[in-house]
Parts: structure tokens; sequence; C-alpha cells
């Protein structure tokens, strides 16, 4: 079929003109949003300290750095006595041991679907494990409440007090008398909930480990623990580090399941098996009837725990840099 060349000549550097013009525009209107985006996420981190600092600033004209170690929190006194230190250490206890209880149940869960699990097995229980993050937390905290503190308080916590009693530094921790509301049965909700967490991310990067290595391993005769132990771990110890913190930011943060089962006692005990409380908790609990000073020191909480999660965080990041130097190297 023949076609004019003086209509392609005619037609060709206007619509080629016209298409790099309309590439041009849907570029820049890309790169627009994309970076309006990215400039969102700051502004709304900004408007969150900033919002959190003013609210607070009230609180810490009044206590200043006091404020951090003094334990006692009696709002309705006159004038009112308000200290982070009982919150502070709840939730740092608390964190401490979900995380000593999730990480080698997360990870012997990621290790067993990855390397011993039947074909049939892995797919329901990897979906079982997934689910738990599903659960609203509302949820595990009435679950805790009702079903868990009390099992606890009438088997478990009372073995633990006659094992340990007059043992030296143990029978303080575990020192009685058992209840319901508690710092470890807290800490056992929270490591309930992080435990899906730990537990995909690391079989999703156990999966990357090249079967090459594993099958070299087993081929010098090496058993799978001595596998795991040293080509798997080792190979993914910058994902595993990357799930665990994520981990510990959910457990820091967390909320109402905490308030349903810690006991809200700003008094500070050795024991794990005493009330205590959490910063999310003591704002969760009081934030509602609070005005004045009172809601001033829970707003200083709220940024206390901001602080504290940015440098839990910070220092994760910092250590997977380090890590992925030192694997470079």
């Amino acid at each position: 079929m023949a076609v004019q060349s003086d209509v392609i000549d005619d037609a060709g550097p206007y619509d080629r003109a016209k298409a790099l013009s309309a590439f041009k525009l849907g570029d820049v209107t890309f790169y627009w949003i994309t970076r309006l985006s990215a400039i969102s996420v700051l502004l709304i981190l900004g408007g969150i300290i900033l919002s959190l600092i003013v609210g607070a600033f009230p609180a810490i004209r009044e206590y200043g750095l006091s404020f951090l170690w003094t334990q006692r929190w009696a709002p309705s006194a006159d004038p009112p006595v308000l200290g982070a230190l009982g919150p502070m250490y709840g939730t740092l206890v608390t964190s401490f041991i979900a995380m000593l209880i999730a990480i080698p149940v997360g990870l012997g869960i990621a290790i067993f679907l990855t390397e011993l699990c039947p074909q049939w097995a892995r797919r329901p229980i990897g979906m079982a494990v997934e689910l738990l993050a599903g659960i609203p937390s509302i949820i595990y905290g009435m679950w805790g409440f009702f079903v868990l503190g009390p099992f606890l308080a009438n088997t478990f916590q009372p073995f633990m007090i006659k094992v340990f009693d007059g043992v030296p530094v143990l029978g303080a921790i575990f020192a009685g008398p058992p209840s319901y509301l508690s710092l470890f049965n807290a800490a056992l909700i929270l490591a309930i909930m992080v435990l899906p967490f730990i537990t995909s991310i690391s079989v999703d990067v156990f999966k990357t480990v090249p079967p090459v290595l594993k099958e070299a391993a087993y081929g010098v005769g090496c058993t799978t623990w001595e596998v795991v132990r040293s080509v798997v771990i080792p190979y993914t110890r910058v994902g595993i580090i990357g799930g665990v913190m994520l981990a510990l930011g959910r457990a820091l943060g967390e909320t109402m399941a905490v308030t349903f089962i810690i006991g809200n006692s700003f008094r500070i005990q050795s024991s794990i098996f005493a009330p205590g409380t959490t910063i999310s908790a003591a704002i969760a609990s009081e934030f509602a009837e609070s005005d004045g000073l009172h809601q001033s020191g829970l707003i200083l909480l709220g940024l206390l725990l901001f602080v504290l999660t940015f440098f839990v965080l910070a220092a994760a990041r910092l250590m997977l840099l380090r890590l992925e130097k030192k694997a470079g190297k």
C-alpha cells in the first residue's frame, strides 16, 4: 500500500514533539507527587513532635528533669506530684521479658518451618502464626484478663514462687503473692502479640539462604543444628535483627492489651508478679479524665515514649549498618 511521503514528513515532527511533551508532563507530575508524599511524612512527624512538646511544656516547666526519677504519681494532690519512673520501669521490664520469650520461640518456629517441617504442614502452621498478628489487641487483653491471668495466678506463679523462695536475687524477682494482674502477665501477652513479627520476617529471610550453602554444609557431615547455627543464622542475621527491633517497637507502644492485665500501679516493686504500669497504659487509663497539669504530665509521658522508641529504632539501625559494613569487608 503506497503512502504519500510528504504527509509523513509533515506529521512526523509534530507528533514527536507532542508525544515528548506528554511524556515530560507525566514525569514532572510523577516526580512532584512522590516528592510531596515524602515531604508530607516529614511534616506529619514534625507536627506530632511539636504538638507533644507544646502539650508537655507546662509539666516540663513545673517538674524539669526530676520528672524522670520521681516514682510518686499523685495528680489529685495539691499541688500535683507526677513522676515517670514507674511507667518507664514497667515499659522497659515488660518489653524486655516479652522479647526474652518471643525471640527464641519465634526463631524456633521459623527454623522449624523452613528446615524441619513437613511440606504439607508448613502452610497451615505459617497461616496460624500470621493470623495472630490480625487479632485486635483488646481481644488479647480480654483473654489475658479472664483466662491467662487466673491460670498463671493459680498454677505457674505459685510454682515459681516456691522454687525460688530464699534464693538470692531470684527470690526477690519471683516473689509473691500471686496476682491476676502483674508485669509478667502483661509481658507474656506482649510476647504472644509480637511473635508473628519475628517469625514471619525470620521465615522470609531464612528462605533467602542459597541452597548450595546448606547443601555444602550437609555434604561435609553437618547436622541440621550445625547448618542453622553456622550457615543460616550468620547469613540472615541482619534481617533477624531487623525483625526483632520491629517487634520491640511494637511491644514498647502496646496499649490496650497491657492496660487490661498489668494492674495500673505506679509503684516500683522488684517482683515481676507484682502489678505495675507502662507509659502507654498510664496514658490510656487516665487521659480522658485529666486536665491542666495532670494532662500535661500524661503528654510528657507520651513524649518520653516517643523519644525512647526513636532511640531504640535508631540504635537498631546503627547496629544493622555496622553489621552490613562488617559483612561487606
